[in-house]
């Protein structure tokens, strides 16, 4: 079975990019003179430089919970190294996978001397916290009804990522792989186990997709006129396609399955040229500023680095 997987993982990966650009040309091809006409006036470019700046401290607040959670999990992660580490690998997540940037980030944190299970475990539950703040955004929007299941998948995440349960379950996975490499490493494991619930975290998370969301609705602002009444919808169209984005294997960065998500969901309530061009320039502006953000983590890491206590590096 797992050779199976292996076999067919790459072809799912192309699968699913080349459908939604498939998707995403054909809607194209027949509104390309909609998108055309559309037109950025001198107010629209503000909100754009707006949405801009909001861009990139959600990003900076981003590598600052990232590090937060570190600490949770007892490791002595600085935020002026956490922030810089998360916005040089952030940029990795358009490498074909989706997962080179936790990969990285996991990578940095053995080489400070963190716990590599911990630092695996922070990246994780990001992920799901991240998840779980944008499926609540777009439970929020009028146009998410999608009855009782998308509850339940919150309750499940809000159950599951409670230290009773998270603990136990990752402390013998921890166990089974460093059982198989030292020994000693056994008594080692508990030094990075949560202690309390990690409801800042998840309010940092939910913290971090108001900005994004406000860069999103900026970003519609800049182009087309937005009335009370959008709000809603703009909020949970946007906050399901992130989270579609975000959990969808094989598409770097979310390209192409946050666009078609964004079409499906906002067709009725928007012209689909109008759609085409809020998506294209969110995406164009999200991956400006998250270049720019990935050149001022060289820039904090050269200038802002500081020493940190060194811990012995455990799997």
């Amino acid at each position: 079975m797992n050779k199976i997987k292996s076999y067919l993982q790459p072809f799912l990966h192309w699968l699913i990019i080349g459908a939604t650009f498939f998707f995403l040309a054909g809607t194209l091809r027949h509104h390309w003179q909609g998108v055309l006409a559309i037109r950025i006036t001198d107010a629209g470019w503000w909100h754009l430089a707006i949405a801009f700046g909001i861009t990139i401290i959600s990003l900076l607040w981003a590598g600052a919970v990232w590090g937060i959670i570190l600490q949770e999990l007892q490791q002595p992660a600085h935020l002026k190294w956490a922030v810089p580490v998360f916005l040089k690998a952030n940029i990795a997540k358009y490498l074909p996978g989706n997962i080179w940037h936790f990969y990285w980030r996991v990578i940095a944190c053995k080489k400070q001397g963190f716990i590599v299970s911990a630092a695996i475990v922070s990246v994780v539950l990001e992920a799901l916290l991240m998840a779980a703040s944008a499926l609540l955004f777009g439970l929020g929007g009028s146009i998410a009804n999608y009855g009782i299941m998308p509850i339940l998948v919150l309750i499940g995440i809000a159950i599951a990522i409670h230290p009773k349960i998270l603990n136990p379950i990752v402390t013998k996975l921890s166990q089974a792989k460093a059982k198989s490499l030292s020994p000693e490493s056994l008594d080692s494991n508990n030094d990075w186990q949560m202690t309390r619930y990690p409801g800042k975290v998840w309010l940092g998370e939910i913290v971090f997709l108001i900005f994004r969301t406000a860069g999103f609705i900026f970003t519609v602002w800049a182009i087309a006129p937005i009335n009370i009444p959008d709000l809603p919808i703009l909020i949970g169209a946007f906050g399901l396609a992130w989270l579609l984005g975000l959990i969808i294997p094989g598409a770097p960065g979310g390209a192409g399955v946050f666009e078609v998500t964004a079409i499906a969901l906002l067709q009725q309530h928007f012209a689909v040229s109008l759609i085409l061009g809020f998506v294209a320039l969110y995406r164009l502006m999200s991956t400006l500023a998250e270049l720019l953000g990935a050149g001022l983590g060289v820039l904090m890491e050269r200038f802002w680095l500081v020493e940190m206590p060194k811990k012995p590096n455990i799997l």
